[in-house]
């Protein structure tokens, strides 16, 4: 009997083996074989975007506990008011406005609702003990951009949405105007004006800092109809551009594409390119979210919309064929980093809602990025592959062995915000897999076909033959 069965296998491998052997170019449409992708491709279903962000709201809701032991604020894995969280308060409420759960809202509200409660009692123990609270202290004395802008934003999109429900909060607003206070009138600069630091050398810009100053005044200027902090943001915009970009060899249509150097100091000549990552995606965030809340006719507007597109145009030129970008732009030697592929992805799909950059030229990027983004969302919800907090360093083994980690707070935020983009962008759009590649039209194209030429209102159909 195991002969037998022994014999039969053999027969059947060998008849496979012929089938196998049998296709060609003739008997079978070998385009319309199936590719094999590392990280996925083709049109999510939003369903399933909105599933993988629920499985990271879940691990965030478990690991930033909104409650105080004492007068403090209870220990979490992740802080309450560091600014990589501050980035997490923001994407969250963009979120829920976009798929209509109140889980996201309520994540931040719970949570600065509770930053703005004990700060009363937080301020009084700190001016007393600086060591009392370090996630307070953050809140009642910033001392740098780090502390005061991207919570500010947070803050000020909380402040908005109780203005609209006629439950504004007076303590909220004095937190507010102590982070501007710092960005806008403490924070040191160089003698131009712009934001800068004294480290690692006196007269240091940081690209960092075009999102950790900038975005905060810009909203400020929505909260309060303040035009002046508007004008502050698009002159800051223009002296980071002067310093910080660099025209790359690759042209879009009339727009040169640039990328940023991640740091700029006064004494040196000449000025190294080190275009990381996660810089460069804190500089398109910051595009987005001055793009955002200025008025469409307001002067200067143009040339945030013109540095976005430049910026887009030289990020889209290296993005990798996994659908990730490498943690050096420049290098595709450095490992593939997650938190600025989720920025990148939340910037383009934003930029494509908003009708800033065209959604046929960048759509299917946008949706292969967060392929690629939702591959490095565990089982836990946990964000893999983000790189720890950076330094700033001018050669490049100080950015390709950065270490990552899971508990690197800056992929969280990036991840929601880019998800909910996401869905919003299918919602928007017209995409559709056409020849094994996906396709974004600009309307929807109701054939099943796996081959089709575009579908337009009063164009008779083309016939595909092969």
């Amino acid at each position: 009997m195991k002969k037998l069965l022994a014999i039969t296998a053999i027969a059947l491998s060998s008849i496979a083996t012929s089938v196998a052997q049998e296709v060609n170019d003739v008997n079978t449409p070998l385009h319309l074989m199936n590719p094999v992708y590392q990280y996925g491709y083709g049109i999510p279903a939003q369903e399933d975007v909105k599933s993988t962000i629920d499985r990271v709201m879940t691990f965030l809701e478990g690991a930033m506990p909104a409650e105080t032991v004492g007068d403090k604020l209870k220990t979490g894995t992740l802080r309450l008011t560091s600014y990589e969280i501050g980035v997490l308060y923001c994407a969250v409420q963009e979120a829920a406005k976009v798929t209509g759960d109140e889980r996201y809202s309520k994540f931040a509200a719970d949570r600065l609702g509770l930053i703005a409660k004990i700060e009363p009692t937080s301020y009084k123990r700190l001016s007393k003990d600086m060591k009392f609270d370090d996630q307070m202290r953050k809140v009642c004395f910033p001392t740098a951009l780090d502390d005061a802008g991207a919570m500010c934003t947070g803050f000020i999109r909380y402040q908005i949405k109780k203005q609209a429900d006629k439950q504004s909060n007076t303590q909220i607003t004095k937190i507010i105007e102590r982070y501007i206070e710092h960005v806008y009138r403490k924070q040191y600069r160089l003698q131009d004006g712009t934001l800068a630091r004294i480290r690692p050398h006196y007269n240091t810009v940081w690209l960092d800092d075009m999102y950790m100053g900038i975005p905060c005044l810009a909203w400020y200027g929505k909260l309060t109809g303040n035009t002046e902090y508007y004008d502050e943001a698009i002159r800051q915009i223009r002296l980071f551009r002067d310093k910080m970009a660099v025209p790359q060899s690759v042209m879009s249509g009339q727009e040169q594409a640039i990328l940023f150097r991640h740091g700029w100091v006064e004494e040196m000549t000449p000025h190294p390119f080190f275009p990381w990552g996660r810089a460069n995606g804190w500089a398109i965030l910051t595009m987005c979210e001055v793009l955002d809340v200025l008025p469409a006719d307001y002067p200067g507007r143009n040339e945030i919309l013109t540095l976005l597109r430049q910026h887009v145009a030289g990020l889209t030129a290296v993005q990798d064929k996994s659908g990730f970008w490498h943690q050096l732009l420049n290098d595709n030697t450095t490992y593939l980093e997650t938190s600025a592929t989720a920025i990148y992805t939340y910037c383009l799909a934003h930029a494509i809602n908003e009708g800033w950059i065209d959604n046929l030229a960048y759509g299917a990027q946008a949706l292969l990025a967060w392929h690629a983004v939702s591959s490095q969302v565990n089982a836990k919800g946990q964000v893999e592959n983000t790189c720890v907090g950076s330094g700033m360093g001018f050669d490049p083994a100080f950015y390709a062995c950065r270490p990552v980690h899971v508990m690197a707070a800056h992929g969280y935020g990036p991840v929601i915000w880019a998800g909910g983009e996401i869905i919003r962008m299918l919602q928007k759009t017209h995409p559709k897999m056409n020849d094994s590649a996906v396709q974004f039209y600009a309307t929807p194209q109701k054939t099943n076909e796996p081959i089709f030429s575009e579908q337009r209102e009063g164009v008779e159909d083309e016939k595909v033959l092969w």
